[in-house]
Protein backbone atom coordinates (compact mmCIF):
# COMPACT_ATOMS: atom_id res chain seq x y z
CA UNK A 1 0.00 0.00 0.00
CA UNK A 2 2.61 2.60 1.13
CA UNK A 3 5.01 1.28 -1.18
CA UNK A 4 2.58 1.83 -4.14
CA UNK A 5 1.52 5.45 -3.17
CA UNK A 6 5.04 6.32 -3.15
CA UNK A 7 6.03 4.92 -6.51
CA UNK A 8 2.98 6.66 -8.24
CA UNK A 9 4.45 9.83 -6.72
CA UNK A 10 7.75 9.00 -8.04
CA UNK A 11 6.75 8.20 -11.82
CA UNK A 12 4.95 11.63 -11.82
CA UNK A 13 8.35 13.43 -11.48
CA UNK A 14 9.66 10.88 -14.04
CA UNK A 15 9.14 11.53 -18.03
CA UNK A 16 6.46 9.98 -20.02
CA UNK A 17 2.42 9.80 -19.93
CA UNK A 18 1.21 7.11 -17.21
CA UNK A 19 -1.37 5.38 -19.08
CA UNK A 20 -3.70 4.41 -16.27
CA UNK A 21 -6.89 1.87 -18.00
CA UNK A 22 -9.61 1.36 -16.46
CA UNK A 23 -10.70 -1.47 -14.13
CA UNK A 24 -14.00 -2.01 -13.24
CA UNK A 25 -14.37 -5.47 -11.46
CA UNK A 26 -11.94 -8.31 -9.83
CA UNK A 27 -11.60 -9.82 -13.07
CA UNK A 28 -10.17 -6.87 -15.23
CA UNK A 29 -8.84 -5.85 -12.53
CA UNK A 30 -6.48 -9.36 -12.11
CA UNK A 31 -5.91 -8.97 -15.90
CA UNK A 32 -4.69 -5.45 -16.16
CA UNK A 33 -2.41 -5.87 -13.26
CA UNK A 34 -0.69 -8.62 -15.31
CA UNK A 35 0.65 -5.88 -17.75
CA UNK A 36 2.76 -4.10 -16.06
CA UNK A 37 1.17 -0.41 -15.94
CA UNK A 38 2.30 2.51 -14.00
CA UNK A 39 -1.31 2.52 -11.90
CA UNK A 40 -5.00 1.64 -12.45
CA UNK A 41 -7.95 3.60 -12.72
CA UNK A 42 -11.10 2.42 -10.39
CA UNK A 43 -14.03 3.96 -12.86
CA UNK A 44 -16.75 4.97 -10.99
CA UNK A 45 -18.80 4.34 -14.65
CA UNK A 46 -17.46 1.11 -14.75
CA UNK A 47 -17.74 0.21 -11.21
CA UNK A 48 -21.38 1.21 -10.29
CA UNK A 49 -22.82 -0.84 -13.51
CA UNK A 50 -20.79 -3.89 -12.41
CA UNK A 51 -21.66 -4.05 -8.72
CA UNK A 52 -24.97 -2.39 -8.87
CA UNK A 53 -26.71 -2.68 -12.56
CA UNK A 54 -26.74 0.95 -12.14
CA UNK A 55 -26.08 4.04 -13.71
CA UNK A 56 -23.00 6.35 -12.34
CA UNK A 57 -25.48 9.07 -11.52
CA UNK A 58 -24.75 9.87 -7.61
CA UNK A 59 -26.98 6.28 -6.81
CA UNK A 60 -23.51 4.69 -5.06
CA UNK A 61 -22.78 5.72 -1.87
CA UNK A 62 -19.42 5.81 0.00
CA UNK A 63 -20.14 2.54 1.44
CA UNK A 64 -20.59 0.69 -2.21
CA UNK A 65 -17.67 2.22 -3.30
CA UNK A 66 -15.22 2.39 -0.41
CA UNK A 67 -15.81 -1.61 -0.07
CA UNK A 68 -14.66 -1.95 -4.02
CA UNK A 69 -11.90 0.12 -3.14
CA UNK A 70 -10.63 -2.20 -0.49
CA UNK A 71 -10.69 -5.24 -2.38
CA UNK A 72 -9.38 -3.78 -5.70
CA UNK A 73 -6.39 -2.32 -4.18
CA UNK A 74 -5.86 -5.07 -1.74
CA UNK A 75 -5.40 -7.48 -4.73
CA UNK A 76 -3.71 -4.73 -7.13
CA UNK A 77 -0.06 -4.63 -7.53
CA UNK A 78 -0.17 -1.63 -9.22
CA UNK A 79 -0.99 2.14 -7.78
CA UNK A 80 -4.82 2.21 -7.93
CA UNK A 81 -6.59 5.51 -8.79
CA UNK A 82 -9.81 5.33 -7.47
CA UNK A 83 -12.61 7.32 -8.29
CA UNK A 84 -14.62 8.99 -5.00
CA UNK A 85 -17.45 11.11 -7.11
CA UNK A 86 -17.96 14.50 -4.94
CA UNK A 87 -16.77 13.04 -1.40
CA UNK A 88 -20.05 11.81 -0.67
CA UNK A 89 -21.80 14.77 1.20
CA UNK A 90 -20.38 17.84 2.52
CA UNK A 91 -16.98 18.65 4.82
CA UNK A 92 -17.39 16.21 7.47
CA UNK A 93 -18.02 13.35 4.30
CA UNK A 94 -15.15 14.80 2.72
CA UNK A 95 -12.86 13.85 5.57
CA UNK A 96 -14.60 10.30 6.17
CA UNK A 97 -14.51 10.01 2.91
CA UNK A 98 -10.83 10.74 2.54
CA UNK A 99 -9.72 8.44 5.83
CA UNK A 100 -11.47 5.57 4.49
CA UNK A 101 -10.42 5.93 0.76
CA UNK A 102 -6.70 6.09 2.33
CA UNK A 103 -7.29 3.31 4.93
CA UNK A 104 -8.62 0.70 2.01
CA UNK A 105 -5.44 1.23 0.19
CA UNK A 106 -5.59 3.76 -2.87
CA UNK A 107 -2.88 5.32 -3.92
CA UNK A 108 -5.03 8.25 -5.54
CA UNK A 109 -8.19 9.84 -4.72
CA UNK A 110 -10.48 11.61 -7.38
CA UNK A 111 -12.85 14.62 -6.31
CA UNK A 112 -15.26 16.55 -8.05
CA UNK A 113 -16.76 19.74 -8.18
CA UNK A 114 -20.31 18.90 -9.22
CA UNK A 115 -23.67 19.15 -7.84
CA UNK A 116 -25.44 15.74 -5.75
CA UNK A 117 -26.67 14.14 -6.97
CA UNK A 118 -23.48 13.55 -9.44
CA UNK A 119 -23.95 12.66 -13.32
CA UNK A 120 -21.04 10.94 -15.46
CA UNK A 121 -18.85 12.75 -17.42
CA UNK A 122 -19.15 13.34 -20.98
CA UNK A 123 -22.99 13.50 -20.48
CA UNK A 124 -25.35 16.26 -20.38
CA UNK A 125 -27.24 18.80 -17.63
CA UNK A 126 -24.40 18.40 -15.01
CA UNK A 127 -24.12 21.21 -12.91
CA UNK A 128 -21.28 22.57 -10.80
CA UNK A 129 -21.05 23.74 -7.05
CA UNK A 130 -19.80 27.30 -6.25
CA UNK A 131 -15.92 27.41 -6.74
CA UNK A 132 -15.58 28.44 -3.33
CA UNK A 133 -17.31 25.70 -1.74
CA UNK A 134 -15.04 23.17 -3.50
CA UNK A 135 -12.01 25.07 -2.60
CA UNK A 136 -12.68 24.16 1.27
CA UNK A 137 -13.75 20.17 0.40
CA UNK A 138 -10.23 20.29 -1.19
CA UNK A 139 -8.85 21.93 1.71
CA UNK A 140 -10.44 19.49 3.76
CA UNK A 141 -9.05 16.33 1.76
CA UNK A 142 -5.74 17.83 2.03
CA UNK A 143 -5.87 18.17 6.01
CA UNK A 144 -6.96 14.80 6.31
CA UNK A 145 -4.97 12.39 4.99
CA UNK A 146 -2.31 10.72 7.17
CA UNK A 147 0.11 10.41 4.58
CA UNK A 148 0.96 13.40 1.13
CA UNK A 149 1.60 10.35 -0.61
CA UNK A 150 -1.66 10.09 -1.19
CA UNK A 151 -2.70 12.08 -3.83
CA UNK A 152 -5.80 13.96 -4.22
CA UNK A 153 -6.99 14.62 -7.83
CA UNK A 154 -9.26 17.26 -8.37
CA UNK A 155 -11.53 17.55 -11.13
CA UNK A 156 -14.25 20.21 -12.37
CA UNK A 157 -16.74 19.91 -14.63
CA UNK A 158 -17.37 22.94 -15.38
CA UNK A 159 -16.72 23.30 -19.12
CA UNK A 160 -19.65 21.99 -20.13
CA UNK A 161 -22.22 24.30 -18.76
CA UNK A 162 -19.86 27.36 -17.92
CA UNK A 163 -17.37 27.25 -20.41
CA UNK A 164 -13.02 26.57 -20.54
CA UNK A 165 -12.32 29.84 -18.82
CA UNK A 166 -14.53 28.90 -15.64
CA UNK A 167 -13.26 25.73 -15.79
CA UNK A 168 -9.24 26.87 -15.48
CA UNK A 169 -9.96 29.41 -13.00
CA UNK A 170 -11.59 26.45 -10.82
CA UNK A 171 -8.82 24.25 -11.62
CA UNK A 172 -6.19 26.71 -10.41
CA UNK A 173 -8.04 27.58 -7.27
CA UNK A 174 -8.27 23.74 -6.28
CA UNK A 175 -4.53 23.67 -6.88
CA UNK A 176 -3.87 26.48 -4.33
CA UNK A 177 -6.07 24.63 -2.12
CA UNK A 178 -4.03 21.59 -2.14
CA UNK A 179 -4.78 19.15 -4.85
CA UNK A 180 -1.90 17.26 -6.03
CA UNK A 181 -3.12 16.64 -9.61
CA UNK A 182 -5.42 18.74 -11.76
CA UNK A 183 -8.35 17.16 -14.00
CA UNK A 184 -10.29 19.77 -16.52
CA UNK A 185 -13.21 17.25 -17.55
CA UNK A 186 -14.64 17.37 -20.63
CA UNK A 187 -12.24 19.88 -23.30
CA UNK A 188 -14.28 19.69 -26.74
CA UNK A 189 -11.55 20.01 -28.82
CA UNK A 190 -7.55 19.17 -29.32
CA UNK A 191 -6.98 23.02 -29.33
CA UNK A 192 -8.68 23.31 -25.91
CA UNK A 193 -6.68 20.61 -24.66
CA UNK A 194 -3.76 22.57 -25.24
CA UNK A 195 -4.58 25.65 -23.50
CA UNK A 196 -5.15 23.07 -20.25
CA UNK A 197 -1.72 21.77 -20.78
CA UNK A 198 -0.01 25.32 -21.49
CA UNK A 199 -1.64 26.52 -18.27
CA UNK A 200 -1.00 24.46 -15.17
CA UNK A 201 2.53 23.11 -13.61
CA UNK A 202 1.02 19.95 -12.09
CA UNK A 203 0.33 16.78 -13.39
CA UNK A 204 -2.88 16.85 -15.51
CA UNK A 205 -5.37 14.12 -16.37
CA UNK A 206 -6.34 13.39 -19.90
CA UNK A 207 -9.96 11.74 -19.81
CA UNK A 208 -10.17 9.39 -22.79
CA UNK A 209 -13.75 8.42 -23.34
CA UNK A 210 -14.00 6.69 -26.88
CA UNK A 211 -16.93 8.19 -28.42
CA UNK A 212 -17.46 11.17 -25.42
CA UNK A 213 -16.84 15.31 -25.92
CA UNK A 214 -13.58 15.03 -25.61
CA UNK A 215 -10.79 13.71 -28.58
CA UNK A 216 -9.01 10.18 -28.03
CA UNK A 217 -5.34 11.62 -28.76
CA UNK A 218 -2.14 9.61 -29.17
CA UNK A 219 0.31 9.20 -26.32
CA UNK A 220 2.86 11.31 -28.22
CA UNK A 221 0.11 13.84 -28.61
CA UNK A 222 -1.14 14.13 -25.18
CA UNK A 223 2.56 14.33 -23.70
CA UNK A 224 3.33 17.30 -26.06
CA UNK A 225 0.27 19.09 -24.75
CA UNK A 226 1.06 18.52 -21.42
CA UNK A 227 -0.58 16.17 -19.72
CA UNK A 228 0.87 13.39 -17.14
CA UNK A 229 -2.35 10.82 -16.71
CA UNK A 230 -4.38 9.16 -19.42
CA UNK A 231 -7.23 7.70 -18.02
CA UNK A 232 -9.23 5.12 -20.45
CA UNK A 233 -12.22 4.40 -18.11
CA UNK A 234 -14.46 2.57 -20.25
CA UNK A 235 -12.43 0.95 -22.94
CA UNK A 236 -12.05 -2.18 -21.77
CA UNK A 237 -16.05 -2.60 -20.63
CA UNK A 238 -16.68 -1.56 -24.12
CA UNK A 239 -15.28 -4.17 -25.43
CA UNK A 240 -16.13 -6.90 -22.78
CA UNK A 241 -19.77 -5.75 -23.51
CA UNK A 242 -19.43 -6.09 -27.01
CA UNK A 243 -18.42 -9.51 -26.93
CA UNK A 244 -20.14 -10.64 -24.43
CA UNK A 245 -23.52 -8.96 -26.55
CA UNK A 246 -21.72 -11.41 -29.58
CA UNK A 247 -22.51 -14.25 -27.60
CA UNK A 248 -25.17 -14.17 -25.94
CA UNK A 249 -26.60 -13.34 -29.56
CA UNK A 250 -25.22 -16.77 -30.83
CA UNK A 251 -26.56 -18.63 -27.62
CA UNK A 252 -30.12 -17.41 -29.00
CA UNK A 253 -29.97 -18.12 -32.28
CA UNK A 254 -28.25 -21.57 -32.37
CA UNK A 255 -28.79 -22.92 -28.79
CA UNK A 256 -25.15 -23.21 -28.39
CA UNK A 257 -21.52 -21.85 -28.25
CA UNK A 258 -20.65 -24.04 -31.09
CA UNK A 259 -19.98 -22.46 -34.30
CA UNK A 260 -19.70 -19.03 -32.79
CA UNK A 261 -16.82 -16.40 -34.55
CA UNK A 262 -16.31 -14.11 -30.84
CA UNK A 263 -12.67 -14.56 -29.63
CA UNK A 264 -12.76 -16.34 -26.02
CA UNK A 265 -9.70 -15.88 -23.75
CA UNK A 266 -8.30 -19.98 -22.69
CA UNK A 267 -10.29 -21.11 -20.02
CA UNK A 268 -6.93 -22.45 -19.04
CA UNK A 269 -5.35 -19.10 -18.50
CA UNK A 270 -8.54 -17.83 -16.99
CA UNK A 271 -7.97 -20.22 -14.26
CA UNK A 272 -4.82 -19.36 -13.50
CA UNK A 273 -5.57 -15.91 -13.53
CA UNK A 274 -7.96 -16.13 -11.18
CA UNK A 275 -5.48 -17.95 -8.42
CA UNK A 276 -6.63 -21.44 -9.24
CA UNK A 277 -2.84 -23.19 -9.15
CA UNK A 278 -2.20 -21.30 -5.27
CA UNK A 279 -5.55 -23.37 -4.59
CA UNK A 280 -4.36 -26.36 -5.86
CA UNK A 281 -0.90 -25.85 -4.45
CA UNK A 282 -2.32 -25.42 -1.21
CA UNK A 283 -4.62 -28.74 -1.39
CA UNK A 284 -1.69 -30.89 -2.52
CA UNK A 285 0.50 -29.65 0.82
CA UNK A 286 -2.24 -29.65 3.25
CA UNK A 287 -3.83 -32.76 2.16
CA UNK A 288 -5.75 -35.20 4.55
CA UNK A 289 -4.00 -38.37 4.77
CA UNK A 290 -4.94 -41.57 6.67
Amino acid sequence: MKDARSALRARLNQPGLVVAPGVFDMVSLRLADTFGFDALYMTGYGTVASHMGLPDAGLATYSDMVGRVTAMAGMARAPLIADADTGYGGLLNMRHTIRGYEAAGAAAIQLEDQEFPKKCGHTPGRRVIPMEDMVRKIRVAADSRESKDFLIIARTDARTSLGLDEALRRAEAYAQAGADILFVESPESEEEMRRIGQSFDVPLVANMVERGRTPVLSQAELESIGYKIAIFPVTALLASVQAMTAVYQQFKRHGSSAGGQTPLYDFGELTNLMGFEEVWAFEKRYAETE
